[in-house]
């Protein structure tokens, strides 16, 4: 007994600079959390004030309440840009869905057999990552001139003339051809992440499979796919964070008027164009501006919670 109390003494002496040492401990993330909540989370708060008012080009006017959320759902030409432009970042998200993210697993798989040379892959697939968004818009965009550009002086010389076309200026082929450019930069981001997942499965799982008689396709669809979930949940979320976000690309390829007629537009160049460069002749509009920026950061935070709750679901079912 006496033995514990002289412990407990000691201890309880020793208190007061534990105390310390964890308050301490504890301001360690208090500078990440200022730069976080100045560059992220005062401007959401920002944007919403903002979308609730009446501006005259940058002076704050009067209190609207929703109106400007009203204005960009029913009146014309908002609504319909803005429709548009939706419609244009689901056909950017499924795109990159299945190019991108297809070649993405295809090349982690051929890394993940060992192939030779597989690490000096692994790098180049990763090069055009490490460019500017900017510098990759620009290559694209000379690469897609419709007369000197490399895309159709290749076509032309393999017999498929026909094909030749100005990429950039068709509206049936603008908007996939910078998802295409985009894919192609961001590919080794993708590789990286599946690749990733590949290398957490067990070999023996996969050995007692061969075993079994499970080869080829049937390998990668029963057992492979299934134990890289979280991989694939991952890079489905970035994706589609990445395809509602589209800007840096399609501004440096086109510009922010969405052109052709508007076939490149997405949510965040047509954001940038209302809040910053006017849309269609209305000049500078900060109020309905900020709705658009609000009503796209509730598309992706609702969005992505909701299939990271689903995915939680089914592997808690599993």
């Amino acid at each position: 007994m006496n033995r514990e109390v002289a412990v407990w003494d000691r201890t309880s002496k020793r208190q007061p600079g534990l105390n310390w040492k964890r308050g301490i401990i504890h301001l360690f993330p208090v500078p990440a959390l200022a730069v976080y909540a100045l560059f992220v989370v005062y401007p959401i708060v920002a944007a919403f004030s903002y979308s609730l008012f009446d501006w005259k080009g940058l002076q704050k006017g009067a209190f609207v309440g929703i109106d400007n959320f009203v204005k960009l759902f029913t009146t014309e030409p908002f609504n319909g840009l803005f429709w548009n432009a939706f419609g244009h970042n689901v056909y950017y998200f499924i795109l990159e869905m299945v190019v991108q993210n297809g070649i993405a697993f295809i090349l982690a798989y051929i890394i993940y057999t060992k192939v030779k040379g597989a690490e000096l892959f692994k790098m180049a697939y990763f090069v055009p990552r490490l460019l500017s968004v900017i510098v990759v818009g620009f290559l694209w965009k000379l690469m897609l001139n419709p007369n000197s550009g490399v895309v159709n002086f290749a076509l032309k010389n393999i017999g498929l003339a026909e094909w030749a076309r100005p990429w950039l200026g068709d509206p049936g082929t603008a908007l996939t051809a910078i998802i295409l450019a985009n894919s192609w930069f961001g590919v080794g981001f993708a590789v990286l992440i599946l690749l990733a997942g590949l290398q957490s499965i067990s070999q023996e799982v996969i050995e007692a499979s061969r075993l079994d008689g499970v080869q080829g396709f049937r390998l990668i669809r029963s057992i492979i796919l299934p134990m890289m979930t979280q991989s694939v949940v991952i890079l489905t979320v970035f994706t589609f964070i990445h395809a509602f976000e589209a800007f840096e690309l399609v501004y440096a390829m086109q510009g922010s008027q969405g052109e052709p007629y508007h076939s490149t537009d997405t949510l965040a160049v047509f954001f940038y164009r209302t809040a910053f460069g006017g849309s269609s002749g209305d000049g500078v509009a900060v109020g309905l501006g900020s709705a658009l920026a609000v009503v796209l950061f509730l598309i992706i935070a609702t969005l992505s919670a909701l299939f990271m709750a689903y995915v939680r679901k089914r592997d808690m079912e599993y």
